[in-house]
């Protein structure tokens, strides 16, 4: 008990001793202070309330993990009980504040909104179902989010789209994307567009969706050519978003490089030293006609849209990165991280080669 009380008694002291400086203090663009407290870490205290739309998705894990450990108050709307349990022991007692919603109604948008000072939408489907289609969420769904979170004074509001979002675009995903991106624009002039490209990472749909099932990324032979970037690195950017009292406009996040899916597909196999597959190469309306028939099946598989997206090529666009403050890394970086669970138990331990023959430590 003695020994414990000094501790505490150390610990006070110098949170005691730590004195205010400038960059303690952000004011909101309605003049509103936000002043952290506390020694940086998981129990301080931003100063800040954050609501995140799409809480219980891939990217946004990552981000609330990001905003708890700086000591911000989070609060995840959830559409299922079970889906945001593994959201509460990112924060400290407090935190994390959980709240039940519904993309259709207002009063429970609204409740979300009510305290908070920013607000990520992260809200997105990749394949449509009988109650929500492309136009649901990504258009209609961020119009409602943005039109609230104007309507009860929230300062910030940040939007996450694609980079591929195109109007004239031959996917539906695409499009709505970008009308999505006008409609907050139009409800919320400020807003923070946000356009990352396809995310990988633990629990991602492209490494492990890759190793397991490669005959739908050979369609157009591998050539699409794709900027894939870190989960990590697109979370820290939006984290980074904190610090700033505004950002409006259109920012776009790449990964570091272009490359195609042949590449990536043998960067699979090189990592995981399985054996490139032998599966052949689906003609497009051999592979719409096995999604069309998918659809019958009452687990999400592969549609229609997304055959159509692997034959769309990413968006040549320059990387915002700088205005976030993030260097983002080479997928070869991290490959091993999310490819190691495929190996098999006597290659488990062999040292990573990538397709072009580098070998690097395991």
């Amino acid at each position: 008990m003695l020994a414990s009380s000094r501790v505490l008694a150390a610990q006070r002291a110098v949170v005691n001793q730590r004195k205010r400086a400038l960059h303690d203090l952000v004011t909101l663009p309605d003049r509103k202070p936000i002043v952290s407290q506390g020694t940086p870490g998981y129990s301080a205290v931003s100063g800040h309330v954050v609501t995140v739309f799409g809480s219980t998705g891939f990217l946004a894990r990552y981000m609330i993990s990001k905003l708890a450990r700086q000591g911000t108050q989070v609060v995840v709307p959830y559409r299922e009980e079970d889906t945001k349990r593994h959201l509460k022991p990112m924060g400290d007692l407090g935190q994390i504040v959980s709240m039940e919603w519904d993309l259709r109604n207002d009063d429970q948008i609204a409740e979300c909104l009510r305290h908070s000072d920013i607000v990520y939408n992260l809200v997105g489907r990749d394949y449509e179902t009988k109650n929500f289609k492309y136009d649901d969420v990504h258009v209609k769904g961020a119009e409602r989010i943005a039109k609230i979170a104007a309507e009860v004074g929230v300062q910030r509001l940040v939007h996450v789209s694609h980079l591929n979002a195109s109007s004239s675009s031959k996917s539906a995903f695409y499009r709505s994307k970008a009308e999505g991106e006008e409609r907050v624009k139009a409800a919320f002039p400020n807003a923070t567009i946000i356009r990352p490209a396809a995310m990988y990472g633990h629990e991602d749909k492209f490494f492990n969706n890759m190793s397991n099932w490669p005959i739908w990324w050979k369609l157009n032979h591998g050539e699409t050519k794709i900027r894939p970037v870190h989960v990590m690195d697109v979370a820290q950017a939006l984290a980074n978003l904190m610090g700033t009292p505004s950002m409006p406009g259109t920012y776009s996040l790449p990964g570091p490089r272009t490359m195609t899916y042949e590449y990536l597909l043998d960067l699979v196999s090189s990592v995981t030293y399985n054996p490139p597959s032998g599966t052949p190469t689906l003609p497009k309306p051999v592979a719409m006609a096995l999604a069309k028939a998918a659809q019958n099946v009452w687990w999400p598989a592969l549609s229609p849209d997304e055959v159509e997206r692997r034959y769309i090529s990413d968006s040549e666009v320059a990387g915002d990165w700088d205005a976030f403050g993030v260097a983002p890394d080479a997928i070869e970086q991290h490959a091993i991280t999310y490819l190691r669970r495929h190996r098999s138990a006597d290659n488990f331990t062999r040292p990573v080669v990538f397709p072009d023959g580098r070998a690097t430590a395991a």
